[in-house]
């Protein structure tokens, strides 16, 4: 399996001009517009009906898609097919080989630091995890303690959170980054140095009102958790 990060835009050079601020790599392409951190690999589509989600490639869903049907509806597409979990994140299987030549570094390079996989919020969590390992990924984590991270062979993990955990804005789905309470604040600061808008400043976990984590999103709308831990 293969996966890739897919992300709308209505121009292409705003979102590249957001990638390349925070020092994302553009991937050279001939048929997508891909940039990456070393780590995640970010599709920017700007197809009117491209929503926010994740592409999974594989060359035939045939075995999944019986127990898929069971869970969600599915919906047949040129390439493959198309669902959601119970978040209503999009998440676009693709019949066939995704020809990248991108190996993923040990570290993400980014200014957003320590790339550590998507997360989104569910309605409920059980199906959405039922709908994830349906694809073939692996859980660590339950739904009974609220928080269960899923990841499948080519190291995509998504982060599924069940309702009334998170004291902050949530965009479905948003990439996480996780840098630690000495490292944010400079993430943060540099951020900032970039111009970038912050769409939430959170004080919620100290008692001191400092600002140590941020929410951003790029210009189709998908956000980035710019956390310390």
């Amino acid at each position: 399996m293969q996966s890739l990060v897919h992300t709308p835009t209505n121009d292409i050079k705003n979102s590249l001009e957001f990638y390349q601020k925070l020092e994302f790599k553009v991937l050279k392409d001939k048929t997508r517009t891909l940039v990456t951190d070393g780590k995640a690999v970010i599709e920017i589509n700007p197809d009117r009906f491209a929503r926010a989600g994740v592409k999974l490639y594989k060359k035939s869903w045939s075995k999944e898609i019986a127990l898929l049907k069971k869970l969600t509806t599915v919906h047949k597409t040129k390439e493959g097919f198309l669902l959601s979990d119970a978040s209503n994140v999009w998440i676009y299987l693709q019949e066939g080989e995704l020809k990248l030549k991108h190996k993923p570094t040990k570290t993400s390079f980014s200014v957003l630091g320590n790339y550590a996989g998507l997360s989104l919020e569910s309605l409920d969590i059980e199906r959405s995890v039922a709908v994830w390992k349906a694809l073939g990924f692996e859980t660590n984590g339950s739904p009974e303690q609220g928080w269960v991270a899923c990841k499948n062979d080519d190291e995509l993990v998504v982060n599924v959170m069940k309702p009334l955990m998170c004291p902050h804005l949530f965009f479905n789905p948003s990439l996480t980054y996780f840098n630690g309470k000495e490292n944010n604040p400079k993430v943060i600061k540099k951020i900032r140095s970039l111009k970038i808008s912050i769409t939430e400043e959170i004080t919620h976990f100290n008692d001191k009102g400092i600002v140590d984590n941020v929410i951003i999103r790029d210009p189709g709308g998908y956000g980035f958790f710019i956390f310390n831990d």
